[in-house]
């Protein structure tokens, strides 16, 4: 196989998934902005071309399989293979609620779209990236899914528990080791990305980091040398604990 890795982006029409396509493009990938909205993603698309990288909006909806499938077979269809998955589209619903106050329905939603939407979007696009030379799975977790910082009392994650959020990133982080143990002995590596806390819409642009700087960890990671590690959570500064 030749020619520049093809690589998928989840959520990627803004925030840290934006950025994530963005330093993927810098490497000279062929990056897919998935997004719901696809108008949104071609207007992302656009962007990064404007900079001189090579995007393609696909429109992208994790938990719909329908959508999911479409995907899969476009990506066969046009590319053949799969390098790169970063696995970014995520949903925090919680607005202030307490855990004992938090609804069942906001946890399967909040899971619909953290937990088994990465686990469908991974599956179906697995035989592509089968495909390629040295496939890359990343997905995006949170220090909030980290029971090393969550079970400290003085953390501020123990002191502001979100039920639905932060179990999703503990389940993510779980299921990012199941299909690394499964991988260990192919060429795909598989890991968890923490970005830090970012401002983006998804919690009311709060976050001191810029998306820019949430994309470094998941850029790294998708890119990883064949020696690099499989089966880890990473920041940009590093392992970060579980």
């Amino acid at each position: 196989m030749s020619g520049p890795n093809i690589a998928l982006v989840t959520g990627a029409n803004k925030g840290i998934g934006y950025e994530i396509a963005r330093g993927l493009g810098a490497t000279g990938a062929t990056v897919l902005v998935g997004a719901r909205d696809l108008a949104r993603g071609m207007v992302a698309a656009e962007k990064l071309v404007t900079e001189g990288l090579t995007a393609v909006a696909v429109e992208l909806n994790v938990t719909d399989p329908v959508s999911i499938s479409a995907v899969a077979a476009r990506i066969d269809r046009e590319y053949g293979r799969l390098d790169i998955l970063v696995n970014n589209a995520g949903v925090l619903l919680e607005r202030g609620q307490t855990p004992s106050q938090t609804p069942v329905e906001l946890l399967a939603r909040t899971y619909a779209t953290n937990v088994l939407g990465v686990v469908a979007v991974t599956n179906a696009l697995l035989p592509l990236i089968r495909r390629a030379p040295a496939g890359r799975i990343v997905n995006l977790s949170s220090g909030r899914g980290a029971f090393a910082l969550t079970t400290d009392p003085h953390h501020r994650y123990a002191q502001a528990p979100l039920l639905g959020y932060d179990s999703s990133k503990s389940a993510l982080n779980a299921i990012t080791v199941a299909y690394a143990n499964e991988l260990r002995n192919t060429p795909i590596k598989v890991n968890a990305a923490d970005p830090g806390f970012c401002a983006t819409d998804l919690n009311g642009h709060a976050g001191p980091r810029t998306p820019a700087q949430g994309a470094i960890a998941a850029v790294r990671l998708a890119t990883l040398p064949a020696d690099g590690p499989t089966g880890g959570f990473f920041s940009e500064d590093g392992p970060e604990p579980w």
